[in-house]
């Protein structure tokens, strides 16, 4: 018995839509729940596109939310504000980490992150 799985495609706007809300959507797409033929141990054949990353509503409480990193050195943790991560590298940053941060910690979650796109 084999079973052969069509690539599905998803478009979701992100004109006015809050980023977290958003970002459950993409997150349960990527990871094929919204699916009959979900399977936790594979990564669906989808492709997920997201348009107007530009025009997220983000407050500004939440654009001064920090996003951090650690070097793995003494004295080597960086904060960088939202704000100042959209000036360096757009909106795309934003929306791909929040929805890597919703998708399981585990190998296929690379996997499931080069089937999004996201235009400004």
């Amino acid at each position: 018995m084999s079973t052969q799985t069509e690539k599905r495609e998803y478009v979701f706007d992100a004109e006015g839509q809050s980023l977290g809300r958003l970002a459950t959507e993409i997150a349960m797409a990527l990871r094929g729940k919204n699916e009959p033929s979900f399977q936790p141990h594979v990564a669906p054949n989808v492709t997920v596109t997201v348009n107007n990353a530009a025009k997220l509503a983000l407050t500004d409480a939440g654009l001064k939310k920090e996003y951090k990193r650690y070097s793995g050195y003494p004295g080597g943790l960086r904060h960088e504000s939202r704000e100042h991560a959209i000036e360096r590298l757009g909106y795309k940053i934003v929306v791909e980490k929040a929805v890597y941060g919703m998708l399981p910690n585990n190998r296929l979650r690379a996997v499931m992150m080069k089937n999004l796109i996201i235009n400004e």
